[in-house]
């Protein structure tokens, strides 16, 4: 088994984590949205609203001070029932000795790539608390002078669908080349399990070949693990 780091979390949620908020993006277009922490509601507002189920803030991530602070460390004192799913990724993190999960409050620059901003800072900490928590959606929402505020948020209407060539391809593209991975492969075999794709390696781990029902994708990968090349074929 290899070794649970925060890198690896990140790279095991990636393409996932991608594709559920594309799914979001097409469930909830631009609708304004509100929370009720004490009362435990998120709502996407609008003509049409959708009020989620559960709604479980993670922490939030401030420019002055240029740090995350999870909610259960949180001085506002948030209810448990909002704040349990961030209680058990910091359980994880003293667990397998991630300090990022388990430390109350974080400096971007100790995260994956230093992040300058907020909701840099803010994406890290969401894919880690899917990959942990196996909660899949997410929000990152604005609080007001910069700060952001990370949310994990569930409803049936946000479930994946069915998998489609058109959005498998999207998801590979664009997650395998515009995403700081760490590791390619990783991610890659991560999405494939996740979403009941077929994957196959070559012996030496430098090629993949994906498919599932109207899709096949052949990759090729260098030393290091990135991602050399993607041929897709839909039909």
């Amino acid at each position: 088994m290899s070794e649970v780091t925060l890198a690896n979390l990140l790279d095991d949620a990636a393409l996932f984590s991608f594709e559920h908020q594309l799914r979001l993006a097409d469930v909830v277009g631009d609708r304004p949205w509100s929370v009720d922490l004490r009362a435990g509601r998120f709502t996407f507002t609008g003509d049409q609203p959708i009020e989620c189920t559960a709604v479980h803030l993670l922490g939030s991530a401030a420019p002055g001070p240029q740090s995350w602070l999870w909610s259960w460390g949180n001085p506002a004192g948030y209810p448990d029932t909002v704040t349990g799913l961030a209680s058990s990724a910091r359980d994880f993190g003293i667990h397998y000795r991630i300090s990022e999960l388990a430390d109350v409050e974080v400096p971007f620059a100790a995260l994956p790539g230093a992040p300058t901003v907020a909701e840099g800072a803010v994406n890290t900490f969401m894919d880690a608390c899917k990959a942990v928590s196996g909660r899949w959606t997410a929000y990152n929402g604005p609080v007001g002078g910069g700060t952001r505020a990370a949310f994990l948020i569930e409803h049936p209407s946000f479930q994946l669908p069915a998998p489609t060539a058109p959005r498998l391809a999207r998801v590979l593209q664009q997650g395998l080349t515009q995403f700081p991975l760490t590791d390619h492969r990783r991610a890659l075999h991560a999405y494939a399990n996740h979403r009941g794709l077929g994957i196959t390696w070559s012996p030496d781990h430098s090629r993949s070949t994906v498919t599932t029902t109207g899709f096949t994708a052949e990759l090729t990968f260098d030393e290091l693990a990135r991602t050399k090349s993607i041929d897709i074929q839909m039909g």
